[in-house]
């Protein structure tokens, strides 16, 4: 998969180059292209931004250079699927993540001040929120979508992790222990302990539909509607 981000903050895209993203460039499993929207801007001082018609307060992206960069990212990136970070989108999740890995490419583009002209929306296939309060811009955002879209790609990672992690089927993970078996009178429970696989796997999946059921019941209930068991103590 080839990924593009669009940003007027290109420097702060460090941490795509250490850790499992890292390996998977590596593996050339993917590539990241840090584009910044400044190069693509007509201004003679390289502006990407605006004041709003109607007057308030802050500042917009423009259109023109936004429209100019992905033109240029799709000569190179022709089938990637276009997404704008934006509060209004889509709340991101695991099962959006899950679409995203099956597409053959991404660009993302990073909102900054107020936002965008309302017009780039209009060639996104996507707009995406991470959350519900407020960041400075859409580079952190667009970081969460990589790192969280890479991990499920093919080779990324060994097949089966990505299926027991935390929210994959709308569960939390079970709890984790190692060494030693006891650390200030704390015991790992000795279920862990048995050797006895079969027990152990049906213990991991009760305690998480029993976590996901207490701490997240949203959760719990898509769960249960995509087929999971209802009955903890038959699970």
């Amino acid at each position: 998969m080839r990924i593009d981000i669009l940003t007027i903050f290109p420097e702060i895209f460090t941490p795509l180059d250490v850790s499992i993203i890292k390996r998977a460039k590596e593996k050339g499993i993917i590539r990241i292209k840090i584009w910044n929207l400044r190069d693509f801007s007509k201004d003679r001082h390289k502006k990407v931004d605006d004041k709003v018609y109607g007057g308030g307060k802050g500042m917009v992206l423009k259109c023109q250079p936004i429209f100019d960069a992905i033109d240029k990212i799709k000569s190179e990136n022709k089938d990637a699927k276009v997404i704008l970070t934006s509060p209004t989108g889509q709340l991101f999740d695991q099962q959006f993540a899950k679409k995203l890995s099956q597409e053959k490419g991404l660009i993302l583009i990073c909102g900054h001040y107020e936002g965008v002209d309302e017009r780039v929306k209009k060639i996104c296939d996507y707009e995406i929120s991470i959350g519900d309060y407020i960041l400075t811009g859409g580079e952190l955002p667009a970081m969460v979508i990589v790192d969280c879209v890479v991990r499920l790609l093919k080779g990324v990672l060994p097949e089966d992790v990505p299926v027991y992690d935390s929210f994959y089927n709308y569960l939390f993970d079970w709890p984790c222990y190692t060494r030693p078996k006891n650390f200030k009178g704390m015991k790992v429970p000795e279920i862990l302990l048995s050797g006895n696989h079969k027990a152990i796997e049906n213990w991991r999946k009760k305690i998480a539909i029993k976590y996901t059921k207490e701490k997240r019941p949203d959760l719990y209930e898509k769960y249960i509607k995509q087929g999971g068991e209802d009955d903890i103590e038959k699970s």
